[in-house]
């Protein structure tokens, strides 16, 4: 073992020693890596000697794990002089490249001086040649160079045609014998390949030239445009059986890609001509193309493997409905057309059961089938959001009277091609959802993921289908009304059902059923005797939905829903005995009154939080219903308090519903005495704050570790602020005086106590009063200084603070500490 250093010294010497030992030891390992490729290199080449000067084989003795010094840089084998295969490979690349062109200069400038015989001599010659390099060169082990000298050899065929073409048949139709040159080249370039066998390049060709005789022979010979479909489907149907029978890895994968592009050549031609087509006789020819290019798929995904077989599976299946859904719809109005292709979709499901089918085929025809479904949603997705949101034109016009139809509450919804396909689709989808859950079960899968999001999928589909056929169909309005309450009443009870329903499926029917009752509220408000039964039976369900949940989301959810429906209830009752908004927010607080018994009586925290949290909205809405009457908001602020004060009986409730006790009460009092026109509000507020002072100074002798906001807050309050409202508009000196020297006596009070309220309200107060004295003379002193002082000032005080920032957090932390613990 190395001895540990005693010295800085002596270790920052080891280090060095064991960086230089570190160096040396990559430097031996890149040359032994370059002396490895080396040999590899003249391996591959033609047999395997050791290099001159370079070391033996690893295991030999003095191996590669030797001393640094024991290992001489290797010397390149004599065979590498070139640099290898990847130098061979560009000579070569280049090498063809040249030849290409010479031929391509002797074809376009040489070849017309030549005379038939001459002609015939060289393009035997230099195709003979050409062809037959490879063999020769492929005997001596060169494959490289037979490839290249081959792909020549492929191009000069090509240009042997054209010349052929120009020299010698040059009133041959071009697409026509474009098409037959692209035959011949293919079958020989199969024959080529097949013949000489150890060529990669001649057979992809010969797949790639095969694309294009029929194609281009439709062409030629006039063919319509279905034709040409034809002729890119039966070359697709080619290309699939090379793929599926002829082997190597090239063929296979060109075969490959030209089926995908031929095929999906012949499925947009089919398309277009089944989308312009205005009869079923018109449809007829696009739609059989169509389904020949499914059978194409189906045959080519029968035999591919996995992935591609999924893809065939999906192709195949969505080429059939276009097919067939593309001759239906003709026979009915556009509006219905996206029914027909649901329809024809939903007709792929039995696939499923075909046990003869690969199943990734029959995985991918469901895909399309689901595919399908989901496009049909989604295009009647925006007619069903117009239906259900058109009753929202109701609050314009509240009990306006019932109508005799639901279609007329939602007439701003926009136009109605024919409405009454949007819930057709949307129940399809929803019936094909069911069955794909049923199946799913059936088959053992547990009601989660995709199983549980079928189900999901269904419940959400049916809910917005039957009151979008409410109003699409024009049902009676109480009709209507009587089946959304219904409908709400049995998502309610799937929701709650949650040993029964699936996760999923229930948190879907509840979020349903409170979109329902949106409806059916909305729907509702049209007529005075309605909204009292609907929002009655809706805080009913809320109600006992709440009562019977054992999922905190669903009991929160409707708890909070069933206030809402009971303040919906007391709005509506004020209305109806024409009370007037602010007299009705007294009638409103009778639901947070309801609310603040109850959670005395419940005190479990799960329903009393979200009933708090109903109880304060409907707070806040009789708020906003008295805000215009000043005597009725500040009515309305007190009862507020009286709830809140209410509400700290619950030990848990009272720290933070005591302080919202105290501030209602005190922001009652001054409203009260601004709304009375009071310009002297201490006559009133001083003996309120001695009595409210008094009994916390009580209370701090009982229990000396009550607060001092609970004790002297709402005493203080009650004067302070409504003298600091009054001071502003008071032009006499003796009210700042008075309220100065009370806001000093109660600041020195609270210091010397120890006292946090009474030191802050009155600092506060103070400060601000100083404020109203100072402000007539601070603003004649900024008037009389040059403009530039202020921002000068400004950076002179940043920089202060900047300068001793620390000093002042440091100060700042203190302060807050000291406050922290006064009472």
């Amino acid at each position: 073992m190395t001895p540990l250093p005693s010295s800085p010294a002596e270790e920052l010497a080891l280090l060095e020693r064991e960086l230089i030992w570190l160096d040396t030891r990559r430097v031996q390992l890149l040359r032994r890596r370059s002396w490895l490729k080396a040999a590899l290199r003249a391996q591959s080449a033609g047999g395997w000697r050791p290099p001159h000067g370079g070391q033996p084989p690893q295991g030999a003795p003095g191996g590669w794990a030797q001393a640094p010094a024991a290992h001489p840089a290797p010397a390149v084998p004599s065979g590498s002089a070139t640099g290898g295969p990847g130098a061979q490979h560009v000579l070569l690349i280049l090498g063809g490249l040249l030849l290409a062109v010479a031929a391509i200069a002797f074809t376009l400038f040489s070849w017309g001086e030549l005379g038939i015989a001459g002609r015939s001599v060289v393009l035997a010659g230099v195709t003979a040649g050409a062809l037959g390099a490879p063999v020769l060169l492929l005997r001596r082990g060169l494959g490289a160079t037979a490839e290249s000298v081959g792909a020549v050899a492929l191009l000069l065929t090509v240009l042997d045609a054209y010349a052929l073409h120009a020299a010698v048949l040059p009133e041959a139709d071009g697409a026509g014998y474009a098409a037959f040159a692209s035959g011949v080249l293919a079958a020989g370039w199969a024959a080529y390949g097949v013949g000489v066998g150890r060529l990669r390049l001649p057979l992809p060709a010969a797949v790639v030239a095969g694309q294009f005789p029929l194609v281009l022979g439709a062409w030629a010979a006039g063919g319509s445009v279905l034709v040409i479909g034809w002729a890119l489907l039966v070359t697709a149907a080619g290309s699939v059986v090379v793929a599926a029978r002829v082997p190597g890895l090239a063929v296979r994968a060109t075969a490959w890609s030209g089926a995908g592009v031929t095929w999906a050549g012949g499925l947009l031609i089919g398309l277009g001509e089944s989308v312009s087509a205005s009869g079923p006789l018109d449809a007829a020819a696009p739609g059989v193309l169509l389904l020949g290019a499914a059978a194409v798929a189906l045959a080519a995904a029968w035999r591919a493997p996995q992935e591609m077989a999924v893809t065939g599976g999906v192709v195949a299946g969505l080429a059939a409905v276009a097919g067939v859904g593309g001759v239906l719809r003709t026979e009915v109005p556009w509006s219905w057309a996206v029914v027909v292709y649901l329809v024809c979709g939903a007709a792929l499901a039995p696939v499923a059961r075909i046990a003869v089918v690969p199943r990734p085929v029959r995985g991918g025809v469901l895909g399309a089938a689901a595919g399908v479904t989901g496009v049909a949603v989604l295009a009647v997705l925006p007619s069903a959001a117009a239906t259900l949101l058109g009753p929202a034109a109701v609050l314009t016009g509240l009990w306006a009277g019932a109508p005799d139809g639901t279609r007329e509450l939602a007439a701003g919804a926009g136009a109605w091609p024919d409405a009454l396909s949007v819930p057709v689709v949307l129940l399809v989808a929803a019936v094909l959802l069911g069955a794909v859950y049923a199946s799913l079960v059936h088959e053992g899968r547990e009601p989660a993921g995709w199983t549980g999001a079928a189900g999901a999928g269904a419940v959400g589909l049916v809910s917005a289908a039957v009151p979008v056929l409410l109003v699409s169909a024009d049902v009676a309005y109480a009709a209507a009304l009587v089946v959304d309450v219904l409908l709400v009443a049995g998502l309610l009870a799937a929701a709650v059902a949650v040993r029964r329903v699936p996760a999923a499926a229930g948190a879907t029917a509840l979020w349903c059923a409170v979109a329902v009752a949106a409806h059916a509220g909305l729907l509702a408000l049209a007529a005075e005797p309605a909204t009292y039964a609907v929002f009655g039976l809706l805080l009913v369900l809320f109600a006992a939905s709440a009562a019977r949940s054992r999922e905190v989301v669903a009991r929160s959810l409707t708890l909070v829903l069933s206030v809402v429906c009971a303040l919906v209830v007391a709005s509506a009752a004020g209305a109806s005995l024409e009370l007037g908004a602010p007299r009705t927010a007294v009638l409103v607080l009778v639901v947070p009154a309801a609310v603040v018994v109850l959670g005395l009586w419940v005190r479990t925290p799960a329903v009393v939080v979200p009933l708090e949290a109903g109880a304060g909205f409907a707070a806040l809405v009789a708020l906003g219903l008295a805000v215009t009457d000043g005597a009725y908001f500040s009515l309305v602020l007190a009862l507020c308090g009286v709830l809140a004060a209410a509400t700290a009986v619950r030990p848990e409730r009272r720290p933070g519903a005591g302080y919202l006790a105290a501030g209602l009460f005190a922001t009652a009092t001054w409203v009260r005495l601004v709304s009375a026109g009071v310009t002297h509000p201490e006559a009133y507020t001083l003996p309120v704050s001695v009595i409210a002072c008094a009994v916390g100074l009580l209370r701090r002798r009982t229990d000396p570790e009550a607060s001092s906001w609970t004790a002297y807050g709402p005493g203080l309050g009650v004067t302070l602020g409504p003298s600091l409202l009054a001071l502003w508009s008071d032009p006499h000196w003796q009210r700042p005086l008075l309220l100065g020297a009370a806001a000093l006596a109660v600041t020195v009070t609270g210091a010397v106590r120890r006292l946090q309220a009474p030191l802050l309200l009155g600092g506060g107060t103070l400060a601000l009063v100083a404020l109203h004295e100072l402000a007539p003379h601070v603003a004649q002193v900024f008037d009389a200084l040059p403009r530039w002082s202020v921002p000068a000032l400004a950076g002179l005080l940043l920089l202060a603070l900047g300068a001793t920032y620390e000093q002042r957090l440091r100060d700042a932390r203190r302060l807050r500490e000291h406050l922290g613990r006064m009472r």
